[in-house]
């Protein structure tokens, strides 16, 4: 059976040290870095996510603002928002939740944030210095995942990459930060020919694309490392007999509850071939949090504001 790598455990250790390193600054005389989350409307997803985000900071002493515009802000309004928080100098990292309701452009609410203070790493200047592989901040999710591959001893130097999901938040910054550690990277997608030999091909093998129990067993090389970012709700019970096969945990709990989260892999199958897998929920879910929280430490350093 595959190793399994316990996301949670290492995301623990992360917010140990920037709780640690958050101590250090207020016991000097500076004060806590502070993360403002924009939560737009009553998404009830949405609100799970933020309600952890918020949780975590108060967990490591970074202070937190909550900003819940209506549902129905307009643009104008919500870049008012944004501006005002850029101009903030007590505020360090700024977050918008996604997904924003329809009527409003994400990207453009997004690149409205100050580079300095984008926390997510979405910006362009942030993307482009991930590019060209200058230091910043990087998307959560990606560089939490990095970590832990390094934490674990996981070789990827002149390892096989493929990144299976071509999104600016997940996907091709991954495969960026996966060719800076000397792997030969492939960004495969929906229209990939012969997605599952390409698949094959992995040492090391990148989940990011939201269809549940999409990477079967078969689709995976023996011994290689599996990276699952997915995170998918499942309430179709003959939908889940067919993917959670080889995973009698997972379909007993579909079976009693009617729903059960899972990722793109399928964990039973892929926990019978690989030599390592992330599980789903437990695995990248708790990096990317503390991901967030270390780049908002990193943005409130690179300031250097006193209390």
């Amino acid at each position: 059976m595959a190793q399994i790598l316990d996301g949670k455990a290492y995301a623990d250790r992360m917010l140990d040290e920037v709780k640690a390193a958050v101590a250090a600054r207020k016991n000097s005389g500076l004060r806590a870095p502070c993360l403002a989350v924009v939560l737009v409307g009553d998404d009830p997803a949405s609100q799970v996510y933020v309600k952890g985000k918020i949780a975590a900071c108060a967990k490591t002493g970074i202070e937190s603002i909550e900003h819940r515009p209506a549902a129905d802000v307009t643009q104008s309004e919500l870049n008012l928002l944004i501006e005002g928080l850029n101009a903030d100098p007590d505020v360090d990292g700024i977050l918008v939740q996604l997904p924003l309701p329809k009527h409003l452009d994400s990207k453009a609410a997004l690149h409205r944030i100050n580079p300095a203070k984008d926390v997510d790493g979405f910006h362009p200047l942030n993307q482009g210095r991930l590019f060209e592989g200058l230091p910043g901040l990087r998307p959560c999710t990606p560089s939490a995942c990095m970590r832990m591959l390094k934490f674990h001893g996981v070789e990827m130097a002149g390892k096989r990459a493929v990144v299976l999901g071509r999104s600016e938040i997940v996907g091709k910054p991954m495969a960026l930060m996966l060719l800076e550690e000397n792997a030969t990277v492939t960004i495969a997608h929906s229209r990939t020919a012969d997605l599952p030999a390409v698949c094959r091909e992995a040492d090391i093998l990148v989940a990011a694309v939201g269809r549940p129990g999409l990477v079967e067993g078969s689709w995976i090389k023996p011994g290689a490392v599996v990276v699952d970012v997915g995170i998918n709700r499942v309430t179709d019970l003959a939908f889940g007999e067919r993917i959670f096969a080889a995973d009698p945990v997972k379909l007993a709990k579909l079976r009693e509850k009617g729903h059960v989260l899972c990722g793109d892999v399928r964990f039973g199958e892929a926990m019978q071939v690989a030599g390592a897998v992330t599980p789903v929920p437990g695995g990248v879910g708790p990096l990317t949090i503390a991901g967030l929280l270390r780049n908002t430490l990193k943005a409130c350093e690179a300031l250097v504001c006193p209390g």
